[in-house]
């Protein structure tokens, strides 16, 4: 079974927009993530326009599905993103804002630091059930994500 760190890593690449590196990624990402199998596979036989318009579709539209962790009830403020970003000596300068899932999925998987995450448990749960309940193969990657959380009350990653 991989680390942590490389099904975070993993599921990161699994939640961006679906371009040509992922797709050449993906070989990679099924065989150190077999978690994230499903959705590997998935992807690689959907054409990259539909995967492209999928992944719109399910993100890019309102509050429901939102990778943005601080829109979910009782997400912490982008603040507190930043300052653990430079308390492990990075700083944030991607497109996205700093709560973007897979940034901090890439984070956690850099540092081990899990409080992001375990911070949104609430709402990366409710992420996930919506995704379920839509159907899409975006699902298994939130399962996977949440599968790997340390429980509650758990100081692994602090």
């Amino acid at each position: 079974m991989p680390s942590d760190a490389v099904l975070y890593q993993a599921a990161a690449l699994c939640l961006t927009y679906p371009d040509d590196a992922l797709r050449d990624r993906l070989p990679l990402l099924r065989e150190a993530a077999p978690q994230l199998r499903e959705f590997a596979d998935h992807a690689a036989v959907t054409p990259p326009g539909e995967l492209q318009a999928h992944y719109a579709r399910v993100f890019d539209g309102e509050d429901p599905h939102s990778l943005y962790l601080s829109r979910w009830p009782g997400g912490l403020p982008l603040a507190r993103f930043e300052d653990l970003y430079r308390v492990h000596g990075l700083t944030f300068t991607g497109e996205e804002l700093p709560d973007f899932l897979p940034s901090v999925l890439e984070f956690t998987a850099r540092t081990g630091e899990t409080e992001l995450l375990t911070g949104h448990r609430e709402g990366l749960e409710r992420l996930r059930s919506r995704l379920t309940g839509s159907g899409t193969p975006y699902a298994a990657v939130l399962d996977a994500v949440c599968a790997a959380l340390p429980a509650p009350g758990d100081l692994r990653g602090r």
